[in-house]
Order: C-alpha cells, then sequence, then structure tokens
C-alpha cells in the first residue's frame, strides 16, 4: 500500500499490462504479506494467480523478508559488502579473516579520524 492505494511490485508482473489490471482489480484474493506463507504458496504458470499478497509498504514487504531469512538454517553466514555491492559468502575461515582485515582497517581509519577531531 502507498498512500491508500495498492502498488505492485515483482517481475511477472510488471511484465503482463494484463495480470497488473488483473491484480489491482477486486478480483483475486487478497491476504496479508507473510513470507513463510508466501514462499509455500503454490502459483499457477498458465494463468493469473488467483492470490496476491498484500503489504503495509515496500518497507515493510522488505523488512518481513529479511527477517524471515534470518531464520532459514544454513551452515555460512553472507555479508552484504558495500563497497562492491555484492552479497560474500563466509563459509572459510580465509574469508572471515578478511573480513576481520578490513574491518581492523577501518577501525584504525576511524580511530585515527577521532584523534584529529579531539586535537
Amino acid at each position: 500500500m502507498q498512500n491508500g492505494e495498492r502498488k505492485a511490485f515483482g517481475a511477472g508482473l510488471l511484465s503482463s499490462f494484463g495480470e497488473l489490471q488483473y491484480a489491482l482489480s477486486d478480483e483475486p484474493e487478497i491476504e496479508h504479506f507473510d513470507p513463510a506463507v508466501t514462499s509455500l504458496t503454490n502459483y499457477p504458470i498458465t494463468e493469473y494467480q488467483p492470490k496476491y499478497f498484500l503489504a503495509k509498504s515496500f518497507a515493510d514487504a522488505k523488512a518481513k523478508l529479511t527477517s524471515w531469512a534470518a531464520l532459514i538454517p544454513r551452515p555460512f553466514q553472507l555479508r552484504y559488502n558495500p563497497y562492491t555491492q555484492r552479497i560474500e559468502i563466509l563459509d572459510r575461515i580465509s574469508s572471515v579473516r578478511r573480513l576481520l582485515r578490513d574491518i581492523k582497517g577501518e577501525m584504525v581509519t576511524l580511530e585515527d579520524a577521532l584523534t584529529k577531531m579531539k586535537a
């Protein structure tokens, strides 16, 4: 929802004008967005979806999806690298050590900046 109106997000919806009109009509069933439910829902591939999920906002959907994804068990950790704008997989000691080295370097930079500000 945005300003009291439904907005559509999704690659399939945005590529099909007919489905976008259908999704925003009163015809399909609308449920509150819950990633745990959405991820287990079967979707037809030869016709419009009979059900769509509605979030309060894009930020709300993102927060719910992030919280849900954090509960997925996995034998590794993920990290977003803002410099490369990529997701890194921390699944080896070497990758964790590299991250630790980078963080230590950033800490030195921050400490130097604080020292100069105090002077």
